[in-house]
């Protein structure tokens, strides 16, 4: 399909939503402690999906029989990647937040490959090094001598296991159990569509996201900073959880459904771009040239691996 002015915004929105995301959570490290800022998202997310969705809930017994699956692509996304995210960016950027989990397209290949059967092309594995070059780039801040030392900063470890965990996600997403495959999967006019199935994730989400906050205001040696109720921290949920939450999700939803995935993984890997810009207007974070060496590589990584998947 042609990529039309429509085509390109739907997908230019998301990755730009989830810059944003990322400047957000930095700017609140004061405000929130960064698990109960993820539960707030959700909790907000929650409310706004609900007048839509509220079909998918009915009758009961589809959830049931789909608890399992549910639970563990909720718990991946909702309960722990976001989570995880947010807590990198205490002591991490922006910009290398997004550039970590730019790398997801290697740990796809590497949980294709133990899991489910999917072994990797050379030019994946080539694909694969590139990337995982761009983000040993991040993590040695582009000095070999701190890398050989193993001087991490902790959210960029945080970052990258959250990646880890969205490569697990995105394979349920795509290789999910038969009964939500075919004829068996609910339809999206019984309320299974997009927000149907937003909503249920978030739902069986929810309680791993609140467990996490509660041990974040009740474990002592955490010492989470206390939550500064106010205008500020209400304009940011707001932010995270109609612009990152709601609308990127529909948004690359559609951007897929429209244009294939090879070409909204392209626009996908604007993201660390957009976090870069974002970060120098609004957090005064001048990009180092190892961000950009490491963008190079991560994005040559992908591009790589995508002309070596096989062809459908």
């Amino acid at each position: 399909m042609a990529l039309t002015p429509r085509l390109a915004l739907l997908m230019t929105l998301p990755p730009l939503m989830w810059a944003g995301n990322a400047i957000v959570g930095r700017l609140v490290v004061d405000l929130v402690p960064p698990l109960t800022f993820n539960l707030l998202r959700w909790l907000m997310a929650l409310a706004l999906l609900l007048p839509l969705a509220w079909r998918a809930l009915r009758p009961a017994s589809r959830i049931t029989q789909r608890w399992g699956y549910l639970l563990a692509i909720g718990s991946l996304s909702v309960g722990l990647y976001n989570a995880l995210q947010y807590a990198a960016l205490v002591t991490s950027t922006p910009l290398n937040v997004t550039l970590v989990a730019s790398s997801t397209p290697v740990w796809m290949l590497a949980v294709g490959a133990l899991f489910f059967g999917e072994k990797p092309r050379l030019r994946q594995l080539l694909g694969a090094a590139l990337g995982l070059s761009g983000v040993l780039v991040v993590l040695g801040r582009g000095s070999p001598a701190v890398l050989l030392q193993v001087q991490f900063v902790a959210g960029d470890l945080l970052v990258l296991a959250a990646a880890i965990g969205w490569a697990v996600y995105s394979w349920l997403l795509a290789r999910p159990p038969a009964h939500m495959q075919g004829d068996a999967r609910p339809r999206a006019d019984e309320g299974w569509g997009w927000a149907g199935l937003l909503l249920l994730q978030v739902l069986f989400g929810l309680p791993l996201a609140a467990a996490f906050a509660g041990v974040e205001q009740g474990w002592p040696g955490l010492q989470a900073v206390p939550v500064q109720w106010g205008w500020p921290l209400l304009a940011a949920t707001v932010y995270v959880s109609v612009g990152a939450s709601v609308l990127a999700y529909r948004a690359w939803g559609l951007a897929v459904a429209q244009g294939g995935p090879a070409l909204a993984a392209f626009f996908g890997n604007l993201t660390p771009l957009f976090a870069a810009l974002l970060s120098t207007l609004l957090l005064d974070t001048r990009p180092q040239p190892f961000h950009a060496l490491a963008f190079a590589l991560i994005v040559a990584g992908i591009a790589v691996s995508s002309r070596g998947a096989p062809k459908h």
